[in-house]
C-alpha cells in the first residue's frame, strides 16, 4: 500500500485545487449572475429585438457582461433605462420618446392605381412586380410588410389601403422602418405632433394629376415658418424637430395640399386679456388673415374660429397679455395614425 501513496497524495492535492478553482469561479460568477437576473427582471420581456440583440435575456447577458449600457431598451422607455442604471451604480440619460410616422396618407380615394396586383400580399413582392401598382411611385404600397413586422401590433393597414400607426401602441423600435421597401416610415419624437405624410419627390401639377394629398413643392410650409424649421429638399419640405419651440403648426395650416398631418384635433385657442397695451405684435406674426383684430393703442381681440392654435403671439406679447385656453384632443380617425 506504501508505494501508492505518492500517487495518493498527488490526486487529493489535484482534487483540492479544482475545489479551490471551483469555488473562486464561483464566487467571480456571482456578480454577473446577480447582474444578469437583476437585469433581467426590470426588462418587459418583449423580445423584440430592438436592441440590436435576439432576446431579453440576450441583451441582459451583454448588460451583465458590461458589453451594453442601461439605455438599449427602447420599448422599455426611460423606465426600464433608470431601472438597469441603478442595479449598474450608473446614472441612464434616455432620449426623447420616438413614435412611427408613415410618410403617406395617397389611400384609394386619393391616390390614382395604374394596375391592379395580383400576388404574394407582400410589399417587397409588388415592388418587383412593375414597381408596384400606384401611380405615384413612391407611395405606400398597402401590402402590411411593416404589420408583419411590428412585435407590438401597433401597425395596420387601413381599408384604403394604407399603413396606420397606433400611438398607443408604438413604443419607437424601428422595427418597422427596415421592412417598408420605400422607406415610407421614421421615426418623430413624440411630444411633436405633426408630421409631412408625403414622400413623393415629383413637382407640382405633375403630383396633382394623381395624388389629391401628395406634396407639390409649392412651399408654403416654408414660407410660414420662419424659424427656418421647414427646408426643401428634392421637392419635398424636411421638417427639423430639434428647432427650439417650432411646432409646425401654421406649416400643416399652409398647406394647400393637406398633406401634413395633425394629431391634435381640437387644440387651444389663443385669447388676449385686459392687460393688451394694442401694440400689434400678435397680428404682425399670426399666420391667419384676420384672426387677429384691433387698433393702435387699443385692445386687440382673436377672433376664436380663424385661430389655429399655434402660439407664435405668446411669445412675442410684450405684456404677457395672451394664453391659450382648452385642452388638448387627439385625432384617431385619418390614414397614417388610428
Amino acid at each position: 500500500m506504501e508505494t501508492f501513496t505518492p500517487v495518493i497524495v498527488t490526486m487529493a492535492v489535484l482534487a483540492a485545487v479544482i475545489a479551490a478553482v471551483a469555488v473562486i469561479a464561483d464566487r467571480m460568477q456571482r456578480p454577473f449572475y446577480s447582474r444578469f437576473d437583476r437585469v433581467r427582471r426590470v426588462l418587459p420581456g418583449y423580445n423584440c429585438g430592438a436592441c440590436g440583440l435576439q432576446e431579453c435575456i440576450d441583451y441582459a447577458a451583454a448588460v451583465a457582461h458590461g458589453k451594453a449600457g442601461p439605455m438599449g431598451c427602447i420599448p422599455g422607455g426611460p423606465g426600464t433605462a433608470h431601472a438597469i442604471a441603478d442595479i449598474l451604480n450608473t446614472v441612464a440619460e434616455p432620449g426623447e420618446p420616438v413614435m412611427a410616422a408613415v410618410h403617406c396618407k395617397g389611400g384609394g380615394s386619393e391616390a390614382d392605381n395604374r394596375a391592379r396586383y395580383e400576388g404574394i400580399p407582400d410589399c417587397h413582392a409588388a415592388l418587383l412586380t412593375g414597381n408596384g401598382t400606384k401611380a405615384c411611385i413612391e407611395g405606400c404600397l398597402g401590402l402590411g410588410s411593416c404589420v408583419r413586422a411590428c412585435p407590438f401590433d401597433a401597425l395596420s393597414i387601413t381599408g384604403d389601403a394604407v399603413a396606420a400607426v397606433d400611438r398607443q401602441k408604438c413604443t419607437g423600435c424601428g422595427k418597422c422602418l427596415a421592412a417598408c421597401p420605400r422607406n415610407l416610415l421614421s421615426l418623430i419624437p413624440h411630444v411633436h405632433k405633426i408630421y409631412l405624410a408625403c414622400n413623393n419627390h415629383d413637382y407640382g401639377d405633375q403630383v396633382a394629376g394623381y395624388c389629391t394629398v401628395g406634396c407639390t413643392a409649392c412651399e408654403a410650409c416654408v414660407n410660414v415658418t420662419p424659424s427656418g424649421a421647414v427646408v426643401m429638399h428634392d421637392n419635398l419640405p424636411g421638417l427639423d424637430y430639434t428647432v427650439p419651440g417650432e411646432n409646425f403648426i401654421a406649416a400643416a395650416y399652409r398647406c394647400p395640399s393637406e398633406c401634413f398631418v395633425d394629431l391634435v384635433k381640437a387644440r387651444p385657442k389663443a385669447n388676449i386679456d385686459t392687460k393688451c397695451n394694442g401694440c400689434g405684435e400678435c397680428s404682425a406674426v399670426c399666420p391667419v388673415e384676420g384672426a387677429v383684430s384691433g387698433g393702435s393703442g387699443k385692445r386687440h381681440v382673436i377672433r376664436k374660429e380663424l385661430c389655429i392654435g399655434c402660439g407664435r403671439c405668446l411669445t412675442v406679447c410684450p405684456v404677457r397679455a395672451i394664453a391659450l385656453w382648452g385642452s388638448l384632443g387627439y385625432e384617431t380617425n385619418y390614414k397614417g395614425v388610428r
